[in-house]
């Protein structure tokens, strides 16, 4: 007995602080653990010990009858202490630098939200600042818990116990490859559908496969457009038309106009000629005056169709900008030609006001007496 005593104190003394033991969890308590290395006397797990995350209760990670590997990290006589974590953080370390060096993605679940970003498990703590998450701001991250993310190491100090991964380089290397792709595809003239992703004053960016897009303000819309909010909205899916790609400069410009009909093609079936119909006066010429009667197209009313009676210049009867009513003479769509007359409404009116006027003089003479009907009643009278 006494031997087998000796026997033990031997081996146990033979390990040293930084060996690599196999145990068997032989008790768990809510702080620390005992484990069984093969000696009359447990080692102890301290929860610290248990993982490079916080941990509550041993209990949540350890169950009595499992087998791991454990680091020595103190030895005396009558104290035998382990670490599960030092061992997992040792082959941690070597990976991440490898990871690093290769550039290599893989997947982590994020364990915990913390001030200014997030903590992963990786064998060791792993920390991904708010910035390198999405390509995009946040403004909460608490949803985010539980995720499956794809990273890239970035930066490691394995002394400090450092760590940062990023996401976010994952989703820029992707984005960069999609707009390498998009760049060679794509040619001019081809029609493709974007998303507006911004608007300027100039224009409104649209990504159209990983490349933002230009549509310039004169490329919006057939008629003048003021601002690019009058025509699109951030998020509106569009089609667009490609006008020219520089694949080295990564710049496209694009048309949402060339997608959409002409306003001539549109107003083919809306206006016809004997028509009456409300524009307002754009343009005033000497030798007449172009009239908007839709989006995009114009009308002229030529000076001798303006008014009933001579005049010099358009601006005698009209203004810029004035609302008035014309009538279609003729309309020729293939040349974009519309011809429009005042002059014969007005006319018209009067011809209307004159018919108005005789058959009221008509219901007259037909109800009234005439003199001849008053003299021969009063040489009736004489007669008698």
């Amino acid at each position: 007995m006494v031997e087998e005593m000796n026997n033990e104190m031997t081996d146990f003394r033979s390990l040293s602080v930084g060996d690599l033991v196999k145990g068997t969890v032989a008790k768990v308590e809510d702080k620390q653990a005992y484990v069984n290395v093969g000696y009359k006397m447990d080692g102890v797990l301290p929860i610290s010990e248990l993982s490079s995350l916080h941990v509550e209760k041993v209990g949540d990670v350890l169950q009595e009858g499992e087998e791991y590997e454990f680091k020595v990290t103190k030895l005396t006589e009558d104290e035998l202490v382990l670490s599960k974590k030092a061992v997992v953080a040792e082959k941690a370390w070597e990976e991440m630098e490898r990871r690093l060096e290769s550039g290599e993605i893989f997947e982590a679940e994020v364990a915990d939200v913390v001030k200014g970003g997030l903590v992963v498990d990786v064998g060791v703590r792993g920390f991904i600042p708010a910035s390198l998450v999405e390509r995009h701001y946040v403004e909460d991250f608490s949803d985010y818990k539980g995720r499956t993310l794809r990273l890239k190491a970035v930066e490691m100090d394995r002394e400090r116990n450092k760590l940062i991964l990023s996401q976010r380089a994952v989703l820029d290397e992707e984005a960069s490859e999609r707009k390498k792709d998009t760049l060679e595809q794509i040619k001019e003239g081809d029609v493709i559908a974007g998303t507006v992703q911004r608007l300027t004053d100039f224009g409104a960016f649209v990504d159209v496969g990983g490349v933002d897009g230009l549509v310039h303000i004169s490329q919006m819309a057939h008629q003048h457009v003021e601002k690019p909010s009058d025509v699109v909205s951030e998020g509106d899916q569009v089609n667009v038309k490609v006008l020219s790609v520089d694949p080295d400069n990564e710049r496209i410009s694009l048309s949402i106009k060339d997608t959409l009909p002409g306003p001539w093609e549109s107003i083919a079936n809306e206006i016809k000629q004997d028509d009456v119909i409300e524009g307002t006066v754009k343009r005033l010429v000497s030798f007449g005056a172009f009239i908007e009667v839709a989006p995009g197209v114009e009308g002229l009313v030529h000076i001798s169709q303006i008014a009933n009676r001579h005049i010099a210049t358009p601006g005698e009867v009209l203004t810029e900008g004035d609302t008035v009513q014309a009538k279609v003479l003729d309309v020729n769509v293939g040349e974009k030609r519309i011809s429009l007359s005042i002059r014969v409404l007005d006319e018209d009116k009067q011809e209307k006001e004159e018919s108005a006027r005789k058959q009221e003089y008509k219901k007259e003479d037909d109800g009234g007496f005439s003199l001849g009907d008053m003299i021969g009643d009063q040489l009736k009278k004489y007669k008698n």
